[in-house]
């Protein structure tokens, strides 16, 4: 997209309606031609200017919101923190026992305890939480299984 409006409602739609690259015609010819060039072979391209802000309303949200959740989620012990990573890979209490080589009742208690302790009403929040802190995937969580995908 190549304009001269650069708030951030018309970047959001833009970005949010799929563009290679949002360019302000107000830049540096040098800016422009390699940002088309860019675009044109298949990357991504945004204004000096742009790219400025959108880092520092996304980027700078997601990192806050990250560190939050995982700071949530640090007084949990090493096992509660894998029932939580596998749950959030959407096992169900059956495979996350059969993973963790445990009674499906034990997770059960895993999960009833973490919920209580971190005053969450259900597991969709908790699984929330878990992908906001970046727990899925890690490896640490995925216990005798292997890693969760």
């Amino acid at each position: 997209m190549l304009t001269t409006f650069s708030e951030d409602d018309y970047i959001a739609r833009a970005l949010g309606g799929g563009v290679g690259g949002f360019l302000l015609k107000s830049g540096d010819p040098r800016e422009l031609i390699a940002g088309v060039r860019a675009v044109a072979a298949g990357g991504a391209a945004l204004s000096p200017t742009v790219a400025r802000r959108v880092i520092d309303t996304l980027g700078g949200e997601r990192l806050t919101r990250a560190a939050a959740a995982r700071a949530r989620l640090a007084p949990l012990t090493g096992r509660e923190r894998e029932v939580v990573s596998l749950l959030a890979a959407g096992c169900s209490n059956q495979e996350i026992a059969a993973r963790m080589y445990v009674v499906e009742g034990t997770v059960k208690a895993h999960v009833s305890a973490v919920l209580g302790r971190l005053g969450l009403r259900n597991r969709v929040q908790l699984a929330i939480l878990a992908h906001e802190a970046g727990l899925v995937g890690d490896d640490r969580g995925a216990g005798p299984g292997g890693p969760v995908a």
